[in-house]
């Protein structure tokens, strides 16, 4: 391969000097010596490891990316980086998104590579390596690791993520046994990958191919389809003529292409986590986006994918019926016509083979199972700096709704009194749950759709209007506002909200109020208890994270991580 401009390797494997002998001799042991001149070093940044085990697949998909790059000419060099595993980790995988994305800065940068394929697949993976490579700007393309194979109890679909809630409440109601409840366990993952449902992780799967980072037609491959291991080894390849081409992520990163993300989080009606990730990969590239692009570009967005949770189908339907560019081609001209792939072409380019096969998983432009379903942004006294639902996973009924509140100050205040058959609450009861934000909690964990009281459950009630300003998992469903900025722990309004005020949700009027003039709301004070938190003893990153995490509406990124440092090491260790 004749690369088109210095390799950057060769700051460190060039030169018969002191410096150079140490890095060749310390990175020989066997390698032949033309491994050293002129053969681009792709870092493979995989974050496989059994604690993430939606990830645990990644080294046997690392080997066909090794031997992709080997047949380009290129140096493949395996780099485990930090990995979340979002069902493992405590107290909420967020508050490590973005130290693991330092991680992948740092780490990119300080080493001797001249292109990096980044292995991601559970929630925080993909969002994390995005960030991290966009601040260093090295040639960068995504392999997702893909969706686990669908999962089925007592004949029926099992989603991944989305069972777990539907199923437990089943259990809370007194609708389905324990004994049965216990036995889905064992049927709901039956196969290496992510979650199956439309949840954090398949969107940003998807959102990352609709950005233009993965090879168009390789997102939503099932973990377990011999098909990605094909798709990994000739992205092998592609990382290599990247680095020949000079192709970084701010070459072909541009607005249009967030928008051309948002166009497909609202058709395949995909996660709301994938606002506060979008944000955080623009902030990292300069990129103007606002929380209020994602309502501006997706909210006239039709819904063309009929998956859980808020469908009937799972991510291995989805690809048998023809994936994400089938998806696109029928929106195709919601879509920035510009905005360029790791191909060096326009996404809109790639569609035009694109077929729907199944028109139950994916439906038609003319016949969508939702005219308008882009993520709405709602503002007002409650949100100030705006507040997010997702109207295609909440209840039609409940749009417009006015109801009286019901505060819980903490996620531990919630569980204490949430089963007590004693609780002053109704159908018409607006829950609050606030303290879950970036600060508050620490790290904005996904606790925003809360469980129904039992009492209400066994009236028949699926559903209820619930505020938060934490997050709610990509597989969770229900009529929840959540992201509320600024939150209460940042002084927020929701701290300020009393059990009993009266709470308005208008969504078609974008609207977020709680019934109070603006000196009463002035005139009161947060709980003591909420502001005590903050100021409790905290060290290492905790402490860190709280002091400089931004609000949701900008991404939650640190304030000192916005922006790219580039690729450069300005200073030598010999």
């Amino acid at each position: 391969m004749e690369a088109a401009m210095e390799l950057r390797s060769s700051q460190w494997y060039a030169g018969e000097d002191r410096n150079g002998y140490i890095h060749r001799a310390w990175m020989r042991r066997g390698v032949p010596d033309d491994a050293f001149r002129g053969r681009p070093q792709i870092a493979i940044a995989n974050t496989a490891g059994d604690l993430t085990p939606c990830n645990a697949h990644l080294t046997g998909v690392a080997q066909f990316v090794k031997n992709g790059i080997l047949e380009a000419g290129g140096v493949p060099l395996e780099l485990p980086v930090m990995s979340l595993g979002e069902t493992n980790v405590r107290p909420t995988a967020m508050l490590w998104r973005n130290l693991a994305a330092m991680g992948v800065e740092e780490m990119l940068r300080a080493n001797p590579v001249d292109g990096v394929v980044l292995l991601g697949g559970c929630d925080k993976t993909i969002p994390s390596l995005l960030m991290g490579a966009a601040s260093v700007d090295i040639p960068a393309v995504v392999v997702p690791g893909g969706p686990m194979l669908n999962g089925s109890f007592r004949g029926e679909r099992l989603g991944c993520g989305t069972g777990v809630w539907r199923l437990s409440e089943e259990v809370r109601a007194g609708t389905l046994s324990q004994e049965d409840f216990t036995r889905s366990e064992a049927a709901m993952i039956r196969s290496a990958g992510h979650c199956n449902t439309m949840g954090t992780a398949s969107t940003m799967a998807l959102v990352a191919e609709a950005l233009g980072t993965v090879v168009p037609g390789v997102a939503g491959t099932p973990a377990a389809d011999a098909r990605l291991n094909e798709a990994a080894q000739l992205t092998g390849r592609l990382v290599v003529d990247l680095v020949a081409a000079g192709r970084t992520p701010s070459s072909y990163l541009t607005a249009g292409s967030f928008h051309n993300a948002i166009v497909a989080l609202a058709a395949i009606g995909g996660s709301t986590n994938a606002v506060v990730h979008l944000l955080a990969i623009a902030g990292r590239l300069g990129i103007d986006l606002s929380v209020e692009d994602f309502d501006r570009i997706g909210a006239q967005v039709p819904l063309l994918v009929d998956l859980q949770p808020a469908g009937r189908h799972l991510m291995e339907d989805l690809h048998r019926a023809g994936g994400l560019l089938a998806v696109l081609r029928e929106v195709e001209d919601l879509l920035d016509p510009t905005a360029l792939t790791v191909t060096g072409r326009p996404l809109v380019e790639h569609l035009e083979p694109a077929r729907i096969w199944d028109p139950e998983v994916i439906t038609p432009r003319r016949a969508p199972l939702q005219e308008d379903a882009g993520i709405a942004l709602l503002r007002g006294n409650l949100a100030p700096d705006g507040a997010i639902i997702k109207p295609a996973a909440a209840s039609p009924e409940l749009l417009q709704h006015r109801g009286r509140a019901l505060v819980f100050d903490s996620i531990e205040d919630f569980h204490a009194r949430i089963d007590d058959p004693a609780l002053e609450v109704d159908a018409s009861t607006v829950l609050i749950l606030r303290g879950c934000g970036p600060r508050g909690y620490p790290g904005m964990p996904e606790v925003s759709n809360m469980p129904l009281p039992p009492k209400l459950l066994a009236q028949g009630v699926r559903d209820m209007v619930r505020i938060c300003d934490g997050r709610m998992s990509g597989t969770a469903y229900g009529t929840v506002v959540l992201h509320v900025a600024p939150e209460a722990a940042a002084g927020g309004p929701l701290g300020l909200v009393r059990t009993g005020d009266m709470i308005v949700l208008d969504v078609p009027g974008r609207r977020l109020e709680v019934e109070l003039d603006a000196e009463e709301l002035a005139a009161r004070t947060p709980p003591a208890a909420m502001t005590e938190a903050l100021a409790a003893p905290r060290r290492g990153w905790e402490r860190l994270y709280i002091d400089h995490v931004q609000q949701a509406d900008t991404g939650a990124d640190l304030d000192f991580l916005v922006g790219s440092s580039g690729s450069e090491v300005p200073r030598e260790s010999h």
